[in-house]
Order: structure tokens, then C-alpha cells, then sequence
């Protein structure tokens, strides 16, 4: 398999990489919806990676877009077959100096990375001159493709939808931020850094459908459990630039959409609405109401929930 041939998935898998750093019938959803006063906003988790058998999506979901005016997204989801910005992002990625992972890890760990990635037909050298992050995509897309769980996410299913329909979208930040920031990934302890991946990827699939299941069910303690806490073990640097940092920079901006006319339908990466330092968290702190939808039958039964 030739590198460029993973370019494709790599658009999602980058942003899956920012949440997976480490249900029943009447079950409530991954759907909130956020009030001060008369005015409110719903705010939805995404997984950025689905199988198809993930669709149709919680009702909760196309009930929130219906009933709003305006999308929010993280940010833009450019056409992975776009040759501009496969380019853009090799070069975040890419050394921009002789620096090469072969020098920056030991002789172990670089010959586990290129045992896993000859398993794809991918010699490591086409590799060698990336940042850690970048291989952190690698893996992420390799393994979802080899679990069939490759397919589109909630945030570019609804982004889809939403040119189709014509409906007014914007971004809580820049996609060239978001590849810096998983540029960054591993710096300063890349031998460690790659070791753990390695070591996590293996548990892949067993982490994604768990992730999914609570993903599903909006059950913010078992996201918790799976996403935010073994992050913030592993790597706390990593944490705050990836989770807390984001979500102070993120809470302003969701403030700004109250006071107007539109109702806006905001989708964010399911993780950064489970933890202490969570937005739902960060919202509720700044005096804001806080409901988990559950759609029962057609009737919308709102549970409020307290951080």
C-alpha cells in the first residue's frame, strides 16, 4: 500500500486521533441542549469514525438539526481527495530539516514500527522523515480500515447534509490549528510516544466499539473512563493542549451564539464532553442549563444533568 493511498482517510482519522489518544432501548443520547434563560443551542458528540452499521444515526441527532438554523463544527472537512490539502498537511508533518524517526527512537521500538506498517505493504522509510504524530494517523487509519470501521463520521455526514440543504455553517477553529496540534504530538518523547501507540493500537477495536456503545448513549462516565482519563495518565501535556486548553478557547465562542435570532446546532468530538474540564462541565459553570435528549417515541423527554 502506497502512502498517498491513506491520505484519503487520514482527514478523519486526524480527527479521531484528537478523541482516541488512549445501551439500551430507552438509552439517552449524545445530544444536549444548552439554555440561558428563553434562548438555547443544542450541542452534539460526534464519533469521527463510523462502520456503516452506525447509521442510521440517534434520532436525537436529526432531531437537533432540524430544529436549528445554523451548524457549528469543529472545523472544515476538506474533500480527502483535495491535492492542495494533502499537501498542506504533509507538510505539517513532515520534517522540514534532516531529522528522521530512525535517529529519534531507539532501534527497538523504530523495528516494532516497521514490523506493523511492512504487515500493510508500507516500508517504514516512506515514513521516516514524519513527525510522531503523523504516524499516530497512520495507525489509527490502518487499524480502522482493518476493523471496516472506516467510514464517515457524524460531523461529515451532517456537514454533507447541510451544504445539500443549503444551511448556514461556520467553524470553532482552523483546520491548519488542528493539524499543528497533532503535529505537536510526541515531541520531546517520541520513543515513548510511539512505544504506547504501538502498544494501543492492538486494543483498537476493542477500545472503538466500547467507545462507540457509550458514544451512543451519551453515557459521559464511560467516555470518561475510556477517553479522558487514561489521556490525562499517559500524557498530561498532551491533555491539556488536546482537551482543556481547546475547550476555554471553544467556551467564548459558544457564548457568543446566544442573544441572537438562530437557533445553531453545535457538533464537537464526543471526548470533550465527558470529564471535569469537560465544555458541558465549563458551561454549566458559566450558569447555563445543561439537558440530555432522549427522544422517546416522538415526545422529547429532557433530562437535566448536573457537573
Amino acid at each position: 500500500m502506497k502512502l498517498r493511498a491513506l491520505l484519503r482517510f487520514s482527514v478523519r482519522a486526524s480527527l479521531l486521533a484528537l478523541n482516541l489518544m488512549s445501551v439500551s432501548a430507552l438509552a439517552e443520547s449524545a445530544v444536549w441542549k444548552v439554555s440561558k434563560g428563553e434562548d438555547y443551542l443544542y450541542l452534539g458528540g460526534t464519533a469521527h469514525l463510523l462502520p456503516e452499521s452506525a447509521f442510521p444515526l440517534p434520532v436525537e441527532f436529526e432531531f437537533a438539526y432540524q430544529q436549528t438554523d445554523m451548524l457549528i463544527l469543529e472545523t472544515t472537512i476538506p474533500d480527502p481527495a483535495d491535492k492542495q490539502f494533502q499537501q498542506t498537511m504533509l507538510m505539517a508533518f513532515r520534517y522540514q530539516d534532516d531529522t528522521s524517526l530512525e535517529q529519534l527512537l531507539s532501534a527497538e521500538v523504530y523495528q516494532s514500527l516497521r514490523q506493523y506498517f511492512a504487515g500493510f505493504g508500507i516500508p517504514i522509510e516512506q515514513l521516516n522523515a514524519f513527525r510522531p504524530g503523523f504516524i499516530t494517523i497512520q495507525l489509527t487509519v490502518l487499524a480502522a480500515m482493518q476493523a471496516n470501521m472506516a467510514g464517515m463520521g457524524v460531523d461529515h455526514y451532517f456537514a454533507a447534509k447541510a451544504a445539500d440543504d443549503g444551511k448556514e455553517t461556520a467553524y470553532l477553529e482552523e483546520l491548519v490549528f488542528q493539524l499543528q496540534l497533532l503535529a505537536s504530538l510526541g515531541e520531546g518523547y517520541e520513543d515513548d510516544f510511539i512505544r504506547t501507540q504501538l502498544d494501543q493500537i492492538t486494543q483498537f477495536e476493542q477500545l472503538f466499539k466500547a467507545t462507540l456503545i457509550a458514544w451512543r448513549s451519551g453515557n459521559l462516565a464511560k467516555l470518561d473512563e475510556l477517553i479522558i482519563k487514561p489521556t490525562q495518565a499517559l500524557y498530561p501535556q498532551v491533555y491539556q493542549a488536546m482537551f482543556v486548553q481547546r475547550h476555554q478557547n471553544w467556551l467564548p465562542k459558544i457564548e457568543q451564539l446566544f442573544g441572537n435570532s438562530q437557533r445553531e446546532f453545535v457538533l464537537i468530538g464526543v471526548g470533550h464532553l465527558a470529564g471535569d474540564d469537560s465544555l458541558l462541565a465549563l458551561l454549566a459553570k458559566a450558569g447555563y442549563h445543561i439537558e440530555q435528549i432522549n427522544l422517546n417515541e416522538g415526545e422529547s423527554n429532557v433530562k437535566s444533568h448536573s457537573h
